[in-house]
């Protein structure tokens, strides 16, 4: 393993992030560039995909008087014990639970900003309903408000789509999908499932 002492970068984007995959080419996070720059300098990555997004440049060596430098890829996959593990499961957040149902209320169908958006749970938690991908929808107030502690076949109230838990390309678009990169996008999008609405 070399050592890579950093003096400057050339960026072509600053805020983009670096897609990693497990050695089987799983999506499994994003990286900042100074994460991924990490892993370059410990040798854990095996294969790359994708643009260059930054170069790093280190010090100059004494015996060949040539500078040391990392191109940093869009997409890596890395080795080692840490890197090849299963991908975690997606969490669920309002965030991403807002962004996957695509700022829409599932009852009435009009777009919100997420501060007039909450989780409606299908089956209300008071009655059994769990607090999982399948069981939650985004809805404005005013729907979740009428439908209250009910089912939506109770309210009459019918759901324009049904909920589905994201795979982790989806999760991964979703999460990042202000800062994500073409590149990073279609590999991700060769991975979606025929339930989800982000194409």
């Amino acid at each position: 393993m070399h050592h890579v002492e950093l003096h400057r970068s050339e960026r072509k984007d600053d805020q983009a992030h670096v897609l990693r995959l497990n050695v089987a080419g799983s999506p499994v996070e994003w990286l900042t560039w100074q994460e991924a720059t990490t892993l370059y300098a410990r040798d854990l990555v095996t294969w790359t995909m994708g643009d260059t997004i930054r170069t790093i440049w280190g010090g100059t060596s004494r015996k060949s008087g040539h500078r040391s430098s990392i191109a940093l890829h869009s997409i890596i996959a890395c080795a080692g014990e840490l890197y090849c593990g299963r991908p975690k499961k997606p969490a669920l957040s309002n965030r991403i639970l807002f962004r996957r149902d695509q700022n829409l209320c599932m009852y009435c169908g009009k777009e919100f900003a997420d501060k007039d958006l909450s989780c409606d749970h299908i089956v209300p938690t008071s009655r059994g309903g769990k607090n999982t991908w399948v069981n939650v929808v985004a809805a404005c107030k005013r729907c979740n408000h009428f439908k209250q502690d009910r089912t939506p076949e109770e309210a009459r109230m019918e759901l324009l789509a049904l909920p589905f838990e994201p795979n982790l390309a989806e999760y991964l678009a979703l999460v990042n999908s202000k800062r994500i990169r073409a590149d990073q996008m279609d590999f991700l999008k060769a991975q979606f499932s025929k339930n989800c609405r982000l194409q």
